[in-house]
């Protein structure tokens, strides 16, 4: 389960005296081996010795194989160049949302701006005897009109989010059932990814399999659980017929499907895809599992004020739910059919910290290099952080802005999760959504709970109160276990 998060664990949650019953704490593993022998260099520095004779022996053997290939760090970053051909420009023609503030996008971004907290006590499950009873939870959700009465009443919540999202998204594009049918829908993809997938239905076919034998397994158990199924059942509801397939880089899965769907695009491969994340993990096991890391705020008394990235006294992270999608199409495709362009896609990156299982890199190397390859040269006056609130993570984040930008004077930068709980998988497409609010309104929406700001955190994160501001261009970040990094970067659409 380590690549079902995201990078929101530091070392200080992780505490490296928490002993498991197999003798080895979290923070004592990298990746699935001890890393008590394996203190490899950072970029640009000699080995220190301390690294085993075996590893040593393997390393020396690889390299004998493969003697040609050489890895280096790269000092200066060349940012790509704005797409010019319409063919490959990407644009955003459609939008839709399910999140704690219902499943309207002009609902949910108005919340955003009012500085709303959606998290309160989880009243899904009885989580009295959990040292966290609180979420960023979904109530009164509806799939009434997308997804008929029996498959709802067997799938579970985070194909449930991913189909309704996606379908509003797709009626928000003016892609309906009926204009579906005239299109080449071999030219359409869906790319939904998720962190943890059908965490429901696996911990109850686990459940059934203990307390009942494997004949009570439900049929249902291993479709239902994995983690392609949300792409698999959008395009089965809408035959869509393109690339499909499901990214899971845990929290940054989202902007990873974004990135990828992209590129589908810009190599010919289709003409529209429907691109985001979905997550549905605020149940026992998930709620249980992220307090046996230590990840978790332990604010009970007071959940609304629970998360609050870049605060002095913030604890953890606030579990999230939900979904967010995207219609991303190529500008020549959406011009030709009088699509409504909502913004603009000019790129992104992806990247690896390959660094520890769990914990950010402290310089954030990893972090700002994937700024860097996903920038243009300038403009960049806006970023929706991935600040989920914990000790290490959002100064590193913080920190590696400032390597990427000399200047941070005349930029913004907000925390979404300060209102809606961190959505995991779905974190990445629940905040591109706000990103590109903020780009069509022109209004920043606060970060809530910011009464003690670290003194290292010297951009503006629009503190307590919604902004006006003119976003020239924006970035959206996102963090996963395992050291995944991405960025994306939205702009307003110019012809």
């Amino acid at each position: 389960m380590a690549s079902m998060a995201s990078t929101f664990c530091s070392s200080k949650l992780f505490g490296t005296t928490e002993v498991r019953s197999n003798g080895a704490s979290l923070a004592q593993f990298n990746g699935l081996r001890p890393a008590e022998n394996m203190h490899l260099p950072s970029p640009g520095n000699k080995p220190s010795g301390l690294i085993s004779t075996s590893v040593q022996l393997h390393v020396m053997v690889a390299a004998l194989k493969c003697r040609k290939i050489k890895a280096m760090a790269s000092p200066t970053v060349s940012a790509p160049k704005r797409e010019t051909d319409p063919k490959k420009r990407v644009v955003i023609t459609g939008m839709g949302v399910v999140s704690v503030f219902g499943s309207d996008i002009d609902t949910f971004y108005n919340k955003l701006l009012e500085g709303e907290s959606g998290i309160s006590l989880i009243d899904r499950f009885d989580a009295s005897n959990f040292t966290v009873r609180f979420g960023g939870q979904i109530r009164d959700f509806s799939s009434t009109g997308y997804i008929d009465g029996k498959n709802d009443r067997r799938l579970d919540d985070v194909w449930r989010y991913c189909i309704v999202a996606g379908r509003r998204a797709l009626d928000d594009a003016s892609l309906g059932p009926q204009v579906l049918e005239t299109m080449d829908r071999t030219r359409i993809g869906v790319l939904v990814g998720s962190g943890m997938g059908g965490l429901t239905a696996f911990s109850n076919g686990v459940e059934n399999l203990i307390q009942k034998g494997f004949k009570k397994i439900s049929p249902f158990f291993i479709p239902y659980s994995i983690t392609n199924m949300g792409s698999a059942l959008l395009a089965i509801d809408t035959g869509l017929m393109g690339p499909n397939y499901s990214i899971s880089t845990a929290c940054a899965t989202a902007n990873y499907c974004f990135y990828a769907a992209a590129n589908h695009i810009r190599r010919g491969e289709a003409d529209i895809m429907v691109a985001g994340g979905t997550e549905a993990a605020i149940v026992p096991t998930g709620v249980g599992g992220f307090i046996a890391c230590r990840a978790l705020s332990q604010r009970n008394e007071d959940p609304a004020k629970a998360s609050r990235p870049w605060d002095k006294n913030r604890d953890g992270f606030v579990m999230g739910e939900g979904s967010g999608v995207l219609i991303m199409e190529s500008l020549d495709h959406a011009m030709k059919r009088g699509a409504n362009i909502i913004a603009e896609y000019l790129g992104g990156a992806i990247t690896c910290d390959a660094h520890h299982m769990t914990d950010p890199r402290s310089d954030g190397f990893g972090v700002s290099s994937c700024i860097a390859k996903s920038l243009e040269d300038a403009g960049v006056n806006y970023v929706n952080a991935h600040a989920t609130s914990t000790l290490a993570g959002d100064l590193a984040e913080v920190n590696a802005i400032k390597k990427v930008f000399n200047d941070t004077s005349e930029i913004k930068m907000n925390g979404t999760k300060s209102m809606i709980g961190h959505g995991l998988g779905a974190a990445g497409g629940l905040e591109a959504v706000a990103t590109i609010k903020a780009i069509t309104t022109g209004w920043l929406h606060p970060t809530i709970n910011q009464d003690n700001l670290e003194p290292q955190v010297t951009i503006d994160t629009v503190p307590n109160v919604k902004k006006k501001h003119e976003v020239n261009v924006a970035i959206s970040n996102s963090f996963g276990f395992g050291g995944h990094n991405s960025v994306v970067v939205f702009a307003p659409f110019s012809p």
